[in-house]
């Protein structure tokens, strides 16, 4: 049974087929032993050897599809720790892997960002940190397939890294933003484990905090590159744009340099780190970007992993050498071997085999650190020219600094020599005081000899003496001046003894530091020497490896005989693997089968779900965008009105402009509420398809109804009202384009519209009509106020007409009398017909306020009615005003003082100012009314009263003037043509008064207009403003009446300075 003595020759010719199938399952077999080993639910740290199989395992295969393979398998929900431990060895793959590790892990994003969503949401302290590792993770993978010049470890040149950012600005800036978000991740992650861990150093020792504290080292190598390329990246900014346009990038990195400084300082104190990972120190300060010469002074960080210490192998994970099976792995050929026929003969020599094979991976692993360790000593080669550049630069500048002080010595023997010179000057003035002493004692010596002379010499003396007391003064001002240059000669001694004694100190301390740079320089190249060393008897043990492998390859042809004879007894074996493999075959394939097609089902489900999602959406955008077309042609048809010749008849109210303004307005605020939904779920646009309905159609409104009310206004506030209405259309125009651009409707701003509709709401505003003293509650007593104190003018007239017939009776004969009583009659019956007319108005308008009011107050339906109030006022006062001065010009004219043509003017006026109240009343009122048929009645009976007056007046006036006839007896010719030339003068005069007059009538009408619309708008308090001129093209309606702008008088204090009020019709 444990032999199989005559084995087929078919056996051994099935031998080698089955070396490449055997050789992947003993691969896939290695790589689960791996994982299961490095990711499980132990607190504990990975083990670095079995996270170096893996990533062997994706150079072996050029990715990491079996590493995903296993991985998705694992049950990362049920434990923190183990998905804690997965994401550490992902970092570790993606570090070191294969290249094309990248791609594959870019297919499983969804997996890990699912794993970091399910740990964020609960409350567990790794849990936490793997929701945190995973959105680092996730940055990770974008950023380096985003930029694909940068491999997963961050390890590239210079010149790379220029190349990446290239030379537009705009790319250097976002990839600078890109590696601070990177950065922001990486510390993001050191800082949430440094917060779980205690404080005291002793928690590094202890196999919990080694398990949160492992995935830090990744993270120390990934910012030592990151931070690098950042100040690089800086650096180049700054010589591209303004300092102020690079604040918030100045402020980010700062803010990261100090949180990186402190994380590495802190790792550096805990004794977890020491072993396995040298730190690098950063500078105190950050970089100084405003000075472009700080980047001479930037050194890169490197981080150096020290040689590991060889660890005990476990032959059991990578091979099978004993006899029987464990009892939890899956059986192989060898097993069910050996299960069946029990241990085969001649095991030593499928050991040896076995043992050649585990010594070539270990000759290839060998090979793969061999070549780490090279790329390890060319980067720490490189790390080391690097800083010996920046001591040679750094010694450089300790000898630009020596030069400066040389030169400053230089300078201080210049000094000294120019005080030498001040002292050998002083010695001059000492040489000049010594001989003004002589001179002084000569003159002693004289006077003594001329003292007995003094009453001949006392001039001489005096003179002497003042020449004495001259030389006294000298004398004093050189001793002070010979103190002074001690002093100075002191001071500049003392300062040129401590600027020696800096010089000096300087000197040493450069010596000192020079001397420092050697020792370093000494120690750098020592380890560079070292590490030389290590390297050669790397290759000296790769060689002995060499020769062992040919030693054991030798007695491996030797053993081969045996070994085929050993073949033919697996043929038995080789049987029944066949056809369990077969069976398993048939099983895997079908659950294969099932698992496409289950995949096939999700990915169709998911594609549909994706097509319908997609397709809402443009279903949405669709809407939309008809929405904002039809608001675009509702839009651009107001304005287009604007321009349209037929729309210059169409006229508004800014009452109702104003309301439509402020409609509008509202409309804004929702408009802006339903584009930010849109904008955050795009999949719903109702809100904003509504907003964007109704905020046409009202803003078209506004727009057109904005034209119609610039029609009755002045030309100033019409042409800023237009302006602003063109305006208002154009940017509701600008925003229904964005809204149409899928591209654009972002950056669209809704908000845009509320200036130009507030514009229009402001000058709807001012062009209402400002009732000057009277307020909305006080129109409706104003009313009957004013209409019965034209009953009461108008009464009062007839009452002074019959007292002046009376006095024209007594006072007046013949012609005069007959004419007085002509007029004054007329007169009479015009005040009659007026008073009627007044009396019927106010009925009229009793039965309009008694119809249209409604449940409303008689002064609510004033109020309500302001324009049309403000019109009957304005009528009536006028009728009151003209029937006063028609009795004041008939008095007048009666008594000699007036003139006819005054009566004449006055009828012209009543008659205007009563077709005023009849239009004012008859706007409002029923068409079948009978008090409107009685008042067109009465309008037009004043109207025939007005010309009688007139017919009496023009023929009252030529009866008088037929009374002086021309004599022209007595007059010579002469005389006549002396009379005729003056009659000739007189005419010329007389017309060019006329037409003097002529043009001051104009010009007072013209006022008059212009302060009735004065009035009427809200530009009353500028009176200096250019009087309006009709548009071209446009028929303007005259402005509503106005009562005058004075304060309230009785109708007897009228009189003809006052002024004339024109009548006018008011369109409502």
């Amino acid at each position: 049974m444990n032999s199989i003595k005559n084995v087929p020759a078919r056996v051994l010719s099935r031998r080698p087929g089955h070396s490449l199938e055997a050789e992947r399952e003993q691969f896939d077999k290695t790589q689960a032993i791996s994982i299961s080993k490095a990711i499980n639910s132990q607190e504990a740290p990975v083990k670095e050897k079995h996270a170096r199989r893996i990533i062997l395992g994706t150079h072996h295969e050029k990715g990491a599809f079996t590493f995903w393979s296993y991985a998705i398998g694992l049950p990362l929900p049920s434990s923190s720790i183990l998905s804690w431990k997965f994401c550490h060895v992902l970092h570790k793959v993606l570090r070191d892997g294969h290249p094309n590790v990248l791609h594959d892990c870019q297919r499983y994003r969804s997996n890990v960002r699912e794993i970091g969503d399910l740990w964020g949401h609960l409350r567990d302290q790794y849990g936490h940190l793997v929701n945190i590792y995973t959105k680092l993770l996730l940055t990770k993978i974008s950023f380096h397939l985003k930029h694909p010049q940068f491999p997963a470890g961050l390890e590239v040149t210079d010149e790379v890294l220029e190349k990446a950012a290239g030379t537009d600005v705009n790319n250097i800036f976002q990839l600078t933003v890109e590696m601070f978000d990177y950065m922001d991740g990486e510390l993001k992650l050191s800082e949430s484990v440094f917060r779980q861990l205690n404080t005291a150093i002793a928690v590094s020792q202890m196999s919990s905090g080694q398990c949160r504290l492992a995935p830090l080292i990744q993270v120390i190598q990934d910012c030592s590159h990151l931070y690098h390329y950042t100040v690089k990246l800086m650096f180049k900014l700054h010589s591209c744009l303004p300092a102020d346009t690079l604040q918030g990038h100045r402020d980010r990195f700062h803010e990261q340099f100090h949180s990186l400084k402190n994380f590495f300082r802190r790792a550096s104190d805990m004794l977890y780190f020491k072993r396995l990972i040298q730190i690098p120190r950063l500078p105190e300060g950050p970089p100084n970007f405003l000075r472009a010469s700080a980047l001479a002074e930037h050194i890169k960080p490197v981080v150096v992993i020290p040689e590991e210490a060889p660890e005990e192998e476990e032959p059991e994970n990578l091979i099978e050498i004993s006899s029987g099976p464990p009892a939890a792995e899956p059986g192989v050929v060898a097993d069910l071997f050996d299960q069946t026929f029990g241990p085969p003969n001649g095991s030593l020599k499928d050991d040896r085999d076995l043992q050649i094979e585990n010594l070539k991976r270990e000759v290839e692993t060998l090979r793969a650190e061999l070549e780490k360790i090279k790329m390890e000593a060319q980067r720490y080669i490189s790390q080391l020219k690097g800083q010996v550049n920046a001591l040679e630069a750094e010694l450089e500048e300790q000898r630009k600094q020596k030069q400066k002080a040389l030169v400053d010595n230089e300078q201080l023997r210049h000094e000294l020599a120019q005080l030498q010179a001040l002292q050998l000057e002083g010695a001059r003035n000492q040489g000049l005081r010594e001989e003004a002493e002589r001179k002084a004692s000569a003159t002693e010596v004289r006077y003594s000899k001329l003292k007995e002379k003094h009453s001949e010499l006392i001039n001489t003396h005096a003179e002497l003496l003042r020449k004495n007391a001259d030389t006294a003064k000298q004398l004093t001002v050189t001793q002070q001046s010979q103190e002074e240059v001690a002093r100075v000669k002191e001071q500049l001694a003392f300062q040129m003894e401590q600027v020696k004694r800096e010089s000096e100190m300087k000197m040493e301390e450069q010596s000192d530091q020079l001397e420092k740079l050697k020792q370093e320089l000494a120690a750098k190249t020592g380890e560079l020497a070292r590490a030389q060393e290590a390297l050669s008897r790397t290759e000296q043990s790769g060689s002995e490896l060499n020769s062992r492998l040919d030693t054991l390859t030798a007695e491996k042809d030797a053993l081969s005989g045996a070994v085929r004879q050993r073949e033919a007894e697996l043929l038995a074996a080789q049987s029944l693997v066949r056809e369990k493999e077969e069976a398993l075959s048939h099983e895997q394939q079908r659950s294969s089968q099932e698992k496409n097609e289950l995949r096939g089902r999700l990915a169709e489900k998911e594609s549909q779900e994706q097509g319908l999602r997609q397709k809402l959406l443009e279903e949405q955008f669709a809407v939309l965008r008809s929405a904002a077309a039809e608001a675009e042609a509702i839009l651009q048809d107001a304005v287009s009105k604007l321009d349209d010749p037929l729309h210059l008849r169409c006229t508004s109210s800014p009452d109702y402009l104003v309301s439509r303004a402020q409609a509008a307005l509202d409309t804004v605020s929702a408009l802006e509420k339903g584009h930010t939904q849109y904008l955050a779920s795009s999949e719903d646009a109702s809100a904003l398809v509504a907003a964007l309905t109704r905020f046409s159609h009202l803003a078209a409104d506004t727009i057109v109804n904005g034209g119609a009310t610039s029609h009755l206004a002045p030309t100033d506030p019409a042409d800023r009202l237009i302006d602003t209405c063109r305006e208002c259309g154009a940017r509701a125009l600008e925003l229904m384009g964005q809204l149409q651009d899928r591209t654009v409707l972002p950056r669209a701003q809704p908000s845009l519209m509320r200036g130009p509709l507030q514009g229009i709401l402001q000058l709807g505003q001012d062009l209402k009509p400002k009732s000057l003293d009277v307020r909305q509650e006080e129109l409706g007593a104003m009313v009957d106020k004013e209409m019965a104190a034209t009953s009461a003018a108008i009464e009062d007239a007839v009452r002074r007409i019959e007292d002046m017939m009376k006095q024209a009776r007594h006072e007046s004969s013949g012609v005069k009398l007959e004419v007085n009583e002509r007029i004054l009659n007329s007169c009479t019956d015009l005040m009659k017909a007026i008073r009627l007319l007044v009396m019927t108005s106010t009925s009229l308008q009793k039965e309009i306020v008694e119809s249209g009011r409604g449940a409303a107050s008689q002064q609510e339906f004033y109020a309500k009615n302001s324009r049309w109030t403000e019109g009957l006022i304005s009528a009536s006062k006028a009728v009151g005003w003209g029937a006063t001065q028609l009795v004041e010009s008939a008095d007048k004219v009666v008594l000699h003082m007036g003139k006819y043509e005054e009566l004449i003017v006055c009828s012209h006026e009543i008659a205007a100012s009563t077709a005023q109240l009849v239009a004012a009343s008859k706007v409002k009122a029923d068409k079948h009314s009978p008090h409107l048929s009685r008042l067109q009645e009465c309008s037009r009976t004043v109207n025939e009263r007005a010309a009688s007056v007139v017919a009496s007046t023009k023929s009252g006036q030529e009866q008088i003037e037929d009374r002086d006839t021309m004599d022209f007896s007595g007059l010579s010719l002469i005389k006549l043509k002396k009379q005729e030339m003056e009659t000739q003068v007189r005419v010329l005069e007389l017309e060019k008064t006329l037409e003097a007059e002529r043009v001051r009538l104009g010009e007072l009408r013209k006022q008059h207009y212009v302060l009735a619309g004065v009035m009427g708008t809200p530009g009353e308090e500028e009176p200096s403003r250019p009087s309006p001129v009709p548009r071209s093209g446009a028929t303007k309606k005259p402005p509503l009446a106005q009562k005058p702008n004075i304060a309230p008088r009785q109708d007897s204090q009228l009189d003809k300075k006052d002024g004339v009020y024109p009548a006018q019709l008011v369109n409502y």
